[in-house]
């Protein structure tokens, strides 16, 4: 069945649906991952977005639930240039198109994604609808001006306190939309997790006495989140706290910082970060749109950690009298690469020194 990929500057793709029948609208984003098309896809952070694919052959190893980094697909739609569902590992449980059809995902193949890529770099990131049905670009144009997504945090987020036992550090876990794979490197290093909600209030997280408190990643403009961001004023001071992603920003936001929405944001597994503390490279897994404004953040109390290999941007901070400390990209990768995962034990020597 033919499908239209209608972008918001008036550009139109013919291609074919896949998935879910139907209509999505959402803001146009890419990834340039070789692999890891679910993880991509069950990221929280992607949610409210459209991805496009940039590598060219998606579906080709199946799906495997244990990879998923939540329990659904996140993502509003997907384009993609070729489809393979006949998966070639030994580990797939379903084929590609059955996961977008299990999880009501509108998705289309057949387009030409290097094309859309380097569009969005001249341009930036813009809306888009993606619509197999008979309708007219007249109807399709004004679905994309009626859409408008709002409270994605709030969507995401656990909506109960959940506790994973541990034997070390307690730590106090604030879910934005946060990854499995966090949660999971804090699992591997037997720490013992109590995940809040993204609204829990100051008591309520401290009245289980933590040893340190993770802000996790999560979809949106931090600027949104004023409510969040007061409470995490409160908490910097008390307790060792790890900032990832959104959680970086929350921070910085929270220390006087700026934050901006960038042109077409950066994601993927292969971005170059360079950990100024260590005279190191990493090779690290992002997934984000907006950053922080170097030149907001307080030098007499903010050190800037880590930097962009590309174009510079701040990667991540740190305090310089307290023990507080954050960084941009994703040291839990899935998909990407765990050379970064270093963060994790910086973050548990805090918590056993203070």
């Amino acid at each position: 069945m033919n499908s239209i990929l209608y972008l918001e500057d008036g550009t139109v793709f013919m291609g074919k649906a896949i998935g879910k029948r139907g209509i999505t609208t959402g803001e146009l984003v890419f990834n340039t991952s070789m692999t890891g098309y679910q993880e991509i896809l069950t990221d929280p952070s992607y949610r409210g977005q459209i991805i496009t694919m940039c590598y060219p052959y998606i579906g080709n190893y199946g799906i495997n639930y244990n990879f998923s980094q939540s329990n659904e697909i996140q993502a509003k739609g997907i384009v993609i240039k070729n489809m393979y569902n006949n998966t070639s590992h030994y580990l797939s449980e379903n084929s590609f198109e059955n996961f977008l059809k299990e999880n009501k995902i509108v998705g289309i193949s057949g387009i030409d994604t290097r094309s859309i890529t380097k569009k969005i770099r001249s341009a930036g990131t813009m809306k888009c609808v993606i619509c197999d049905e008979n309708k007219s670009i007249n109807e399709i144009k004004d679905i994309l001006n009626s859409h408008e997504d709002k409270n994605l945090v709030a969507q995401v987020s656990t909506k109960s306190i959940v506790h994973i036992e541990g034997s070390g550090p307690k730590v106090a876990f604030l879910d934005f939309g946060t990854k499995n794979n966090i949660i999971e490197n804090l699992k591997i290093r037997n720490c013992d997790i109590t995940i809040f909600p993204y609204n829990s209030s100051y008591e309520t997280i401290m009245n289980i006495n933590p040893d340190g408190i993770l802000l996790s990643n999560g979809p949106g403009d931090p600027k949104d989140l004023g409510s969040i961001m007061n409470n995490v004023k409160k908490l910097i001071g008390t307790v060792p706290i790890f900032g990832i992603c959104l959680g970086h920003q929350l921070l910085s936001l929270a220390f006087g910082g700026d934050t901006y929405k960038m042109k077409f944001g950066h994601r993927g597994g292969n971005h170059g970060v360079y950990d100024i503390t260590l005279d190191r490279a990493f090779i690290t897994s992002q997934n984000h749109g907006y950053a922080v404004k170097r030149e907001s953040l307080n030098e007499n109390d903010i050190e800037i950690t880590h930097v962009n290999l590309n174009d510079n941007t701040v990667e991540g901070i740190r305090h310089k009298k307290l023990p507080v400390f954050s960084v941009q990209f994703h040291p839990e990768a899935s998909p990407g690469p765990t050379d970064s995962e270093y963060l994790f034990d910086k973050f548990l020597q805090l918590m056993t020194l203070v």
